[in-house]
């Protein structure tokens, strides 16, 4: 949309934390939390809206809902706003890649994206701090590592990520930088143990935008299927995703400087041989 229309006002409304990827970096001109007290009426049959809402939503030209929306009980309550074009969108892929699935419903406006591939841009706040966090650094080629996701059934052994990671050391002269989400202190606890004594630094406690401005910065990420996976392809840095039974096809991240890794067989030279096809090490 942005690309089609690049002086259109395009708004988020959404999870802040996420959705600040995209506010003020490129895409959103503004944004709106989702979790507002005010947006309750749209939940509901004919819900009570609430005026200010009604005049946000009456406000647009299009809106395109990608929420979970099965009965449209809100998406009736916004079509009451005055919304001009109302389109509705299934959040969920089920047989396209996730990544041509969210753009299908653009063909409602004649807008035909033949092969979609995200891109996220930080901005000069994020890069500044992004800047300081790998300040302290003792070398210039820095990899990533995300031995976590959200779920432990699309996890790479650790033991075989703290493998690759002693040979960014020690054969590729690479400084590490390993991601630590809510959900991975204990992956990253066995990780650690498994390189020492090898320096390593957790990129923890950064907000998205902040973690999008390191990853920029490395010359490689290797992580397994996990939205940090895409985070790190979409900023454009060269990534491994390693995929294994759990992890569903349709959410494999795409681009000229992706490679995807099949658990099974000889994984770690697999991965190793597409870490060294991407840095030209080989």
């Amino acid at each position: 949309m942005r690309e089609r229309w690049p002086d259109a006002h395009l708004e988020i409304l959404g999870y802040p934390h996420i959705a600040e990827l995209a506010h003020g970096r490129r895409y959103a001109d503004a944004l709106r939390s989702i979790t507002d007290r005010a947006m309750a009426g749209f939940f509901v049959p004919n819900g009570i809206l609430d005026p200010v809402w009604m005049d946000y939503f009456g406000s647009f030209n299009v809106v395109i809902s990608y929420l979970f929306d099965p009965d449209e009980v809100c998406a009736d309550n916004i079509r009451r706003c005055g919304v001009k074009h109302f389109i509705t969108a299934s959040p969920k892929p089920r047989d396209l890649p996730a990544v041509q699935h969210y753009c299908q419903p653009l063909e409602a406006l004649a807008i035909y994206v033949e092969q979609p591939v995200p891109r996220v841009f930080p901005d000069d706040t994020d890069r500044q701090v992004a800047s300081k966090f790998l300040a302290t650094l003792a070398r210039e080629r820095i990899a990533a590592i995300h031995p976590g996701s959200g779920s432990e059934k699309k996890n790479w052994p650790v033991e075989k990520f703290a493998a690759l990671a002693r040979w960014l050391v020690d054969e590729l002269a690479l400084q590490l930088v390993v991601v630590r989400g809510e959900a991975d202190e204990c992956v990253v606890d066995k990780f650690t143990a498994g390189i020492k004594p090898r320096p390593v630094t957790l990129a923890t406690s950064l907000k998205l935008v902040e973690l999008a401005g390191v990853l920029e910065r490395c010359a490689v990420f290797v992580g397994n299927d996990s939205g940090i996976t895409h985070l790190a392809a979409a900023v454009g840095t060269p990534t491994v995703a390693v995929f294994g039974p759990a992890s569903v096809p349709i959410w494999e991240p795409r681009g000229d400087r992706v490679r995807v890794v099949r658990f099974g067989g000889d994984d770690t030279a697999s991965v190793r041989h597409a870490v060294g096809e991407l840095l030209g090490a080989l």
